[in-house]
């Protein structure tokens, strides 16, 4: 196989017609804000967590997609206003957190090329919001007709605030989907969280935590009881 052939996929991303690409893209974004958003509703709790991780995995298809394109150049110097933005965030990030408690903490390397780097506590319910509110925000200038606008902040973002943000909430709930399907409690969290004032740990967080994952989420995706 040669190299041409090798690297043929890339070349078609970066290379087709701009406006399926910009179709596609759009097409990703709001098939995630639909989906997450429906997930927050918690009429399907026991599924939450498989439906985040295989929703987040897509939507880091199309970061990819835009992080590999060349740079692209809005069409006018200033952003357009996109008018208010969407009110609903705050009530999604609680629905999210009362949906994920108490396995919403988890911790991150914020940057891996920064020499020792120190964990910080993330909420997975603050990234579900901060994603969606950065996508919005593109989908505005998409659905005004300002297409290059909106890839150009999709890029922007995915880059500056989105991009990383989903690649952690990736890792958070692969790791927690984990725990669930090999029956393994989670860690001890020692005091973790995103409060300045965190709470001593006693060990109550992560027995309940094992609790919850497997008899409100392990139970629906066919786990045995978890042993005593």
């Amino acid at each position: 196989m040669s190299d041409a052939t090798l690297h043929e996929p890339m070349l078609h991303a970066t290379g087709q017609d701009p406006d399926d690409f910009s179709a596609s893209i759009a097409d990703q974004v709001e098939s995630f804000i639909v989906a997450v958003t429906e997930v927050a509703k918690g009429d399907e709790p026991g599924s939450a967590i498989p439906y985040l991780l295989l929703e987040v995995s897509q939507l880091l298809l199309a970061g990819g997609r835009l992080g590999a394109h060349e740079d692209i150049v809005p069409d006018q110097r200033y952003e357009e206003d996109t008018g208010p933005e969407p009110d609903d965030v705050d009530e999604l990030r609680e629905r999210f957190a009362a949906l994920l408690d108490p396995a919403d903490v988890y911790s991150e390397v914020f940057d891996p090329y920064v020499p020792r780097s120190e964990p910080v506590a993330c909420r997975i319910s603050d990234d579900l919001a901060d994603i969606i509110t950065d996508l919005r925000h593109g989908m505005a200038h998409y659905r005004a007709g300002r297409v290059t606008e909106a890839l150009w902040w999709w890029q922007f973002s995915y880059f500056s605030n989105w991009g990383p943000t989903a690649s952690a909430t990736l890792r958070a709930l692969q790791s927690l989907l984990a725990h669930i399907r090999t029956e393994s409690p989670l860690g001890e969290l020692n005091g973790l969280d995103t409060d300045t004032e965190a709470a001593t740990d006693d060990g109550s967080l992560e027995e309940e935590a094992g609790r919850v994952m497997a008899e409100e989420l392990g139970a629906p995706l066919g786990l045995r009881p978890a042993r005593r």
